[in-house]
């Protein structure tokens, strides 16, 4: 093994005792359900954390959290970070409404956004990725990076395969979104035959707010939580 190799080993998060990790990571996914059986009625908004508050899909999500939590009495769940996460935020706390944020500890610390009304930390990115994705009524997704189609496609692998129950994933801003269909469509449906066309059913794409409401709206209630014990 060359050196390179030695000091990539002792830098990976797994390097102290597996005992220890497992016991962590069992502690992370019970605290976390814990946590969100407190909100049985939530809605999970995603997008890029490097929109700033003059961009205009910053100010879409606040707004749209803010009519998430006034009208339909949801709690917004985002992971606590800044730009699209924070306007969600924003959004939910200015309208006196549940703000919730599922937080990463990270090596350089990047603290909570201000607008969080109930919070969690997590030290390991797929368990935080499973409380994100596990418990809402309905997924809004604003456009975004890595980190957002990462949580995209497991959510729609999810609802592909049965995992978890059809619930509606809402794709906010169709000049964003409708290049993203054309690509599925194109090259995994007919090019490649590698997704049904039915699949492409699992999302909505839409520049309405009215119609993200109405689809929030109409979604059927989970009730996981009364089985946390």
């Amino acid at each position: 093994m060359s050196n390179n190799e030695n000091q990539f080993t002792r830098r990976d998060i797994h390097e102290n005792d597996i005992t220890a990790h497992v016991e962590h990571i069992g502690t992370e996914f019970r605290d976390g359900f814990e946590f969100l059986k407190n909100y049985p009625k939530s809605v999970t908004i995603f997008g890029s954390a490097r929109v700033r508050p003059e961009n205009e899909n910053y100010k879409i999500a606040m707004e749209l959290a803010g009519r998430v939590v006034t009208q339909l009495k949801y709690a917004v769940v985002t992971g606590g970070g800044p730009g699209t996460m924070e306007a969600a935020n924003k959004g939910a706390y200015e309208a006196r409404g549940i703000s919730i944020g599922l937080n990463i500890s990270l090596p350089h610390e990047r603290a909570t956004n201000p607008y969080v009304t109930h919070s969690i930390k997590f030290s390991y990115f797929f368990t935080r990725k499973t409380m994100l994705t596990f418990a809402a009524e309905a997924f809004v997704f604003f456009p975004g990076g890595f980190g957002t189609f990462d949580e995209l496609f497991s959510i729609i692998t999810l609802i592909q395969t049965g995992k978890i129950p059809r619930v509606p994933v809402i794709l906010f801003g169709s000049d964003y979104w409708n290049n993203f269909r054309q690509f599925i469509s194109a090259f995994m449906c007919e090019k490649y035959k590698t997704v049904e066309p039915k699949d492409l059913e699992i999302f909505e794409i839409t520049d309405s707010m009215d119609r993200a409401l109405e689809i929030i709206e109409k979604a059927p209630l989970s009730d996981w939580w009364r089985n946390i014990n």
